[in-house]
């Protein structure tokens, strides 16, 4: 009985190192951020109507993010579309918009300690991009009428776990 339930102590440990996160930005991550903001309401209700529609006649906004210290190579994509008045996440993951439209895309990035402040609610993206926290470009007249579910985008490296290492890419 003993050597059966230290077997499974040992099975159990294995699968537990297994199962690590995908580093924070990497491409497995934005997929699983891209789900979680398909979940949230403020995200795919709030900006259907005083976001979305600056989209350039495209259909969708582009949001490229990333962590400073890893460096601008190591940046992910999300691709946000508005269908049946909800903004959903389309696409994460590798880049696959390499020019951004700054007057209705966005790119955004922090150093993996400033994301992780602000993923844990510490504050928000006024208080992020006032203190240049979060360095950010795109329309930010835009981004000041939606601090409401801004706020829930920049909790979204709280919600979705990633590791501390740099995205391999």
């Amino acid at each position: 009985m003993r050597v059966t339930t230290l077997a499974l102590v040992g099975l159990a440990s294995l699968a537990a190192s297994n199962t690590q996160a995908a580093p924070l930005m990497s491409n497995e991550w934005a997929q699983q951020a891209c789900t979680y903001w398909n979940t949230n309401h403020a995200l795919t209700n709030e900006l259907a109507v005083k976001w979305a529609p600056n989209d350039g006649g495209r259909g969708y906004k582009v949001i490229h993010m990333y962590r400073t210290d890893c460096g601008e190579a190591s940046k992910v994509e999300m691709t946000i579309s508005t269908k049946g008045g909800k903004t959903t996440c389309v696409y994460a993951g590798p880049i696959q918009h390499a020019t951004l439209n700054y007057d209705m895309d966005y790119k955004m990035h922090a150093e993996t300690k400033r994301w992780r402040e602000m993923g844990a609610g510490e504050y928000g993206p006024m208080r992020a991009m006032m203190f240049g926290r979060l360095k950010f470009d795109g329309p930010k007249g835009e981004a000041m009428r939606v601090m409401g579910p801004f706020e829930q985008f920049l909790l979204i490296p709280g919600k979705v776990h990633g590791d501390d290492a740099c995205p391999a890419k």
